[in-house]
This record gives structure tokens, C-alpha cells and sequence, in this order.
């Protein structure tokens, strides 16, 4: 098959669409597959590590044109009306932004059989914490956002628990959801090579032990209850760390440090910004265990990440894969609240050596069994043949 793939941006700075789409776009083509990738992004040469496919930009410079947060772009409808009938299927990725309204005004003549990655954003966590932008969304729903998923040949869901939080989030709901899996490549590279590059570009840690938190550091991922939760179990083990890595898009280091400095553990938190390739996975398997205690998280490419390097993970349940999580035995949850964080910390802590090993053991096998790219890439595949007959 030959596959076109709409997404908002191709930098992988965004997070988990445009590198689960590398991911899948690879292994398809090892399978004599093609998969070609058009966004929103700056018009201009665009590439990824090891991607195979095409990459075209068609946005314009932020801030140029009205609607520049929205990804408008001129040229997106007339694009896809004349590329779009050269692919077998479609997959349109991710919603409230241009690429929805563009995707729908172009396809729905076409014929062309498409598909829909939601990635979380019908999640009601945003309508909790954003009641006013919901009210918008409602709007936006009924003109793009609804249509586009009410003529898909499926709705993909990274996981059985977003199809259930997600059942009802805008009114007319009707689709025909499907959980197609979601997933990352395997870790590659020498592990002690990329623990040793990590310690290196981290010199302020050096040698100590630490817990990781490795994502986008925004008010969702639950940095905040974090650190006060360090805070609360510093005392019972005075040698562990704490790194917070990720890029910071919204300011929120400087806030996270003014609270260290104010609980009194500034000297024992570690922000290295965002970690790519070796120095991420040097992250990874150099801690003692992975925590991201979100309050919302469609899949978390993070966690898989941590699972493959053999780390054990302490995750919300707003973490979407927490169920697969405590089937495998591979991590401890938790409520998204300040006692379930502090709790996170502190059982994990409590745990004996033993118990620790277990939890160890346990992580690869839960990775190898549900989270592999080629296992998940192979199995979306075949809903797409599936349905695009």
C-alpha cells in the first residue's frame, strides 16, 4: 500500500505523532510498503533520522498569517486535492488544528479511504481544566473535527482505555473507534556507552542515584506534584536525585526551581533540558526507576521507551496503558493527585531489593509483548487493508 500521513508538524520535538509515525512509516516500508509524511510546518527541507519516506511542508512562518497557532496554510487543500488520489489510504493525525478542517474540506469529495489518530485530544481532562476552549471546541467540532471523524473508515485508538475515556466527549459523538495499539522502535546502542554519555553532559549529578522524568515538562505532566513529592520522601533516602528532562515550551523550569528552592531540595533536582538518542536512553537506563505522573496522557511513548531500556515505570492512572502496566507487573500507579505521587515515590522506595529485581525483570517482556513498533506498526497496518476495501 502506499500511505499519505497528515500531521501538524514533523519535528520531533512535538512528541509522540511524529515520531510514532516515523516509526510506522519504517517498518511498513521493510515490508514493501510506502509511507510519506505532508504537515504544517515552515515551507522548506525537511528530514528525519532513518525515515524512509517523503517529507513536504506546506505551512507558512509562524506569525506571518492570521491564524498562525491554528497551522492555517494556504496551500494544504489544493496540495492534498492533487496528491491525495496517488495514495491508497490517508491517515490524518491529531485535531484542532488546520490540518483537520483542511484534511476534511479536501478528502470528503475524493473518495479516498482515510483515518483518524485522535492521539488523546478527546480526552475530559482539557474539558476539566479548560472549560472555556471546550465551549470552542464544541463549535469547532460541529464545523471540522466531527464530520472528519464521522467519515472515517475507522477512528484509531492507541489503547482500549482511550476509547473509553474518550466515549461521549463532544455532541453529535458518532464514529467507529477502533484500538489499533501504539508503540516505539526498539532501544539500540551500547548501554554503558550511553549511560556514560549521559552522566558526562550531566556533571551536576555525577555518579548519584535518581528517579527520571523525561517529557514535555507542561502543568498536565504533573511536574508540579512531583517535586513536592520528592520533597515529602528526600529525608528517607538523602542520597537520590531527581532529573527532570524535557524541552520546556512554557516557561514552567524557572517555576519548578523556585519550588525546589523553596521545600529545600534545589540541590538535588537536575533539569539537562531535552535528551535525544544516546543521551536519552543513557537517561533511561542509568535510573533507578521512570516517574511521570500525568493528568492526562493518551499513551506515553515515554513509558514505552523506559520499558524497553529496562526500567521500571511509576505512572498515574490518567496515563492511558496503566492497566497494561499492572497486568505485566511492570510498574507501580497511582492516582493523579499529591498523596497518589507521594505515594509513587514512597513504595517505590519501601520496595525490598527483591521486589525491585521483579519489577525490573518484568519491564522488557511487557514491552516485547505490547509496545514494540513492529508488532504495533504491522497491526494498524492491517486494519487499514482491512478497511480501506
Amino acid at each position: 500500500m502506499k500511505i499519505l500521513h497528515i500531521l501538524e508538524t514533523a519535528f520531533l520535538e512535538a512528541g509522540g505523532p511524529i515520531e510514532a509515525a516515523r516509526n510506522m512509516g519504517i517498518v511498513w516500508t521493510r515490508n514493501g510498503h510506502s509511507h510519506d509524511i505532508v504537515c504544517l510546518d515552515p515551507k522548506g527541507p525537511m528530514s528525519l533520522p532513518d525515515y524512509p519516506g517523503t517529507i513536504t511542508a506546506l505551512g507558512v512562518p509562524r506569525g506571518k498569517t492570521l491564524g498562525a497557532a491554528y497551522r492555517y496554510s494556504p496551500d494544504f487543500v489544493p496540495w492534498l486535492r492533487e496528491n491525495a488520489p496517488k495514495y491508497d489510504a490517508v491517515i490524518v493525525s491529531g485535531l484542532w488544528r488546520y490540518q483537520t478542517r483542511g484534511a476534511l474540506v479536501a478528502l470528503r469529495d475524493l473518495g479516498i479511504p482515510y483515518f483518524c489518530f485522535c492521539h488523546g485530544m478527546l480526552d475530559p481532562w482539557f474539558r476539566r481544566r479548560y472549560p472555556l476552549k471546550h465551549l470552542i471546541k464544541q463549535v469547532s467540532w460541529w464545523l471540522a473535527e466531527g464530520p472528519l471523524l464521522a467519515g472515517a473508515r475507522r477512528v484509531l485508538f492507541t489503547c482500549e482505555e482511550e476509547g473509553i475515556v474518550c466515549d461521549k466527549a463532544f455532541w453529535p459523538y458518532r464514529l467507529n473507534g477502533i484500538s489499533g495499539g501504539y508503540g516505539t522502535s526498539d532501544v539500540k546502542g551500547d548501554p554503558d556507552s550511553q549511560i556514560a554519555a549521559f552522566r558526562a553532559h550531566l556533571p551536576s549529578l555525577g555518579d548519584k542515584r535518581y528517579l527520571l522524568f523525561l517529557s514535555r515538562i507542561h502543568e498536565k505532566k504533573g511536574c508540579d506534584l512531583l517535586v513536592q513529592a520528592f520533597a515529602d520522601v528526600a529525608a528517607t533516602d538523602p542520597d537520590l536525585q531527581l532529573v527532570i528532562a524535557g524541552p520546556d515550551q512554557v516557561g514552567l523550569v524557572a517555576v519548578l526551581q523556585a519550588q525546589a528552592q523553596k521545600l529545600g531540595i534545589a540541590d538535588r533536582l537536575h533539569f539537562p533540558g531535552m535528551l535525544k538518542g544516546d543521551l536519552k536512553y543513557g537517561a533511561f537506563r542509568a535510573a533507578e526507576a521512570f516517574v511521570l505522573p500525568s493528568h492526562q496522557e493518551n499513551f506515553g511513548i515515554v513509558v514505552a521507551e523506559a520499558l524497553a531500556c529496562n526500567t521500571p515505570v511509576l505512572i498515574s492512572n490518567k496515563v492511558n496503558i496503566w492497566r497494561e502496566i499492572l497486568a505485566d507487573g511492570a510498574g507501580i500507579v497511582e492516582p493523579d493527585d499529591q498523596a497518589g505521587t507521594t505515594r509513587l515515590l514512597r513504595r517505590w522506595l519501601e520496595m525490598t531489593p527483591l521486589d525491585r529485581k521483579n519489577l525490573v525483570d518484568r519491564t522488557r517482556p511487557c514491552f516485547l509483548k505490547r509496545f514494540h513498533i513492529d508488532q504495533v506498526a504491522l497491526s494498524i497496518l492491517e486494519i487499514i487493508q482491512k478497511y480501506s476495501a
